[in-house]
């Protein structure tokens, strides 16, 4: 569940460089988004951060239960869906720099 949320965060850095400026001019704080235009150069590391946090958390998400039956199947089932959710949120940020043009 860690692995999730730090790749769903690694995935919003990353995209803060194009997210981030978009998401300001709307709220009207225009400078400050301009701003995050300055983690561009460190796209491709946070990328690959978020690539393999979300591979540490289907890992964990869909690794063989151990045999001390602490993880009841309720758990992983959240534990799966969750994952799930961060790869579909930390995919639409990833991707926005590209389908953006299309939304303004």
């Amino acid at each position: 569940m860690k692995a999730a949320l730090a790749s769903v965060l690694a995935a919003g850095v990353a995209s803060a460089c194009c997210i981030g400026p978009v998401a300001f001019v709307l709220l009207g704080a225009g400078a400050f988004g301009a701003s995050l235009a300055a983690l561009e150069p460190y796209r491709p590391v946070l990328l690959m951060a978020t690539a393999l946090l979300l591979g540490g958390a289907f890992y964990v998400a869909y690794r063989p239960p151990s045999d001390c039956d602490t993880c009841s199947p309720a758990s992983r089932k959240r534990t799966r869906l969750a994952v799930w959710f961060a790869a579909a949120l930390a995919t639409a940020l990833v991707t926005f720099p590209y389908y953006v043009d299309y939304l303004f």
